[in-house]
């Protein structure tokens, strides 16, 4: 069955609904589906950060708060932001929440020394703009760390990730969670650019020194960039 994305307004509108109804078993879901990889992603990531203790950081579309709870066990002061409020309601050991459009950061310039986001890029109404918030908001010389959904491009991998990301992922989601939001998700990979378009999209938006490595045979991937100063 086709999935129909939204666009515009109304993709925000049904990003938030979506989350807001899946938040209760949204932590749950995601390890299943991920074999608990995703928490080894996310702490390879705040390492890479290479940020001093008691950095400030940003967590952007921080849902019930993995990366924002890794970063304060990697000993960070962590602030959660995300679209959707049930997603921040039903996230545990988050001290610091903001409920908003992360194309709209209500946060004043350079006050953070890194941000992160992930898995939410594809769920941006306006990319470039909600990039260009994470850089206005980042000190200079800060950092930012994304992790987001790949496609290994040949072989049993990518025959293994279709197989399990477009019909084993619906099917756990529909059995655990909400059938709906579950067949919305691996669609939702089609509003991702290329990862020489987000390296653009991230120069553009005032990072240097972009860094892009795939994990685990392109399962995942992760960008790490400079703000320029």
């Amino acid at each position: 069955m086709t999935t129909t994305l939204p666009q515009g307004e109304e993709k925000t509108r049904r990003v938030r609904a979506m989350f807001d109804a899946i938040a209760p078993r949204y932590e749950l879901v995601n390890h299943l589906l991920t074999w608990g990889m995703d928490r080894r992603w996310r702490r390879r990531a705040v390492r890479d950060l290479r940020l001093p203790l008691a950095s400030v950081v940003l967590d952007v579309a921080a849902g019930t708060g993995d990366f924002t709870r890794e970063l304060q066990v990697q000993g960070h002061r962590a602030v959660a932001a995300d679209l959707s409020f049930g997603m921040l309601a039903a996230g545990k050991g988050m001290p610091n929440l903001i409920q908003c459009d992360a194309s709209k950061l209500p946060l004043a310039d350079g006050v953070v020394d890194a941000v992160t986001c992930g898995y939410a890029l594809r769920n941006f109404t306006d990319l470039q703009r909600s990039l260009n918030e994470m850089a206005r908001v980042t000190r200079a010389g800060g950092r930012v760390a994304l992790l987001e959904v790949a496609e290994p491009t040949g072989g049993v991998w990518r025959w293994g990730f279709r197989l399990w990301f477009h019909r084993v992922v619906p099917l756990i989601g529909s059995l655990l969670s909400d059938r709906t939001a579950y067949r919305y998700l691996p669609a939702s990979t089609a509003y991702l650019p290329s990862a020489e378009e987000l390296r653009t999209m991230l120069n553009q938006a005032g990072y240097v020194a972009v860094n892009h490595r795939l994990i685990l045979g392109g399962l995942s991937q992760e960008f790490l960039a400079t703000r320029s100063q």
